[in-house]
């Protein structure tokens, strides 16, 4: 952690929004929406938030044969569709603590690598904070099982480890000349309900946790204190004033959520399909 933890986009006008639950369409469609704020020449948007319930995250062109239909509706789990990469999240409403930045395209690095390194800034120094010593993968790692974000290869441009295992995955989309990226950190992990909602794997959970770690087994904090901590670090690097959503908004990202991200058009989606 740098004694000055402001990024070079401080100078910018940001907000904080504190963490919000909310079901997975909603939070996805909320940041499609911050993308356009952002593109408007409105705020910029750093944020933490929750999945409730606890949903599987598909990513943008995963096979929706992978996922365990069944399972997700009897234990409660929502699915959705990321507009990122990549493999499916589990997102646990305890176990997983998730974040977004968003900011105009022409304010960021061109170079993806550049951009991850950046806007992971103050994701590294939230680690720091809580007293876990965490960075990038520094090698390719291979995949166990590559429809699960977290047993896909470890890549060193996204992929955040600590004592060896994964800690963190973050992605990017670029939306309207803005770019929205937004990261899973794992609080607690749990392992037998991430590789349940999965379909055609011999995964236990035993191999699953030699590859993913959690915040609760490194550092002797909660849950609330970790959000704090990763609310504080974004704040922070962004010089961000605490704000809110605004009415608008929220009635666009509920029209966005029931249109797309619930839509079975959108979740279920096969890989080919383009439209």
């Amino acid at each position: 952690m740098t004694d000055d933890p402001a990024g070079p986009l401080a100078d910018r006008e940001w907000r904080l929004i504190r963490e919000e639950a909310r079901d997975g369409p909603m939070q996805m469609a909320l940041d499609e929406i911050a993308a356009e704020t952002a593109a408007d020449g409105g705020p910029r948007t750093v944020r933490a938030y929750r999945w409730r319930p606890s949903t599987l995250s598909l990513g943008y062109g995963q096979d929706p044969d992978t996922v365990d239909w069944e399972y997700c509706a009897a234990a409660g789990v929502s699915v959705t569709r990321r507009q990122t990469g990549g493999g499916g999240i589990y997102h646990d409403v305890d176990g997983d603590v998730s974040y977004s930045i968003v900011a105009p395209k022409s304010e960021l690095p061109g170079d993806l690598m550049d951009a991850y390194h950046l806007l992971c800034e103050p994701i590294l120094d939230a680690f720091g904070r809580l007293g876990i010593d965490a960075d990038y993968v520094p090698e390719s790692v291979p995949e166990i099982w590559k429809p699960a974000c977290y047993l896909r290869e470890l890549h060193p441009a996204h992929d955040i480890v600590a004592s060896g295992r994964k800690i963190s995955g973050n992605a990017q989309y670029r939306r309207r000349e803005s770019v929205v990226q937004h990261g899973s950190l794992t609080y607690a992990v749990r392992a037998a309900e991430h590789l349940d909602v999965f379909a055609g794997h011999d995964v236990d959970p035993a191999r699953f946790r030699e590859r993913v770690v959690g915040v609760e087994e490194l550092a002797d904090v909660s849950r609330a204190e970790m959000v704090a901590t990763v609310e504080e670090a974004l704040g922070e690097w962004a010089d961000a004033e605490e704000g809110s959503w605004t009415d608008d908004e929220l009635d666009r990202a509920r029209e966005r959520a029931e249109e797309k991200y619930e839509s079975d058009g959108w979740v279920r989606r096969r890989p080919d399909d383009r439209s």
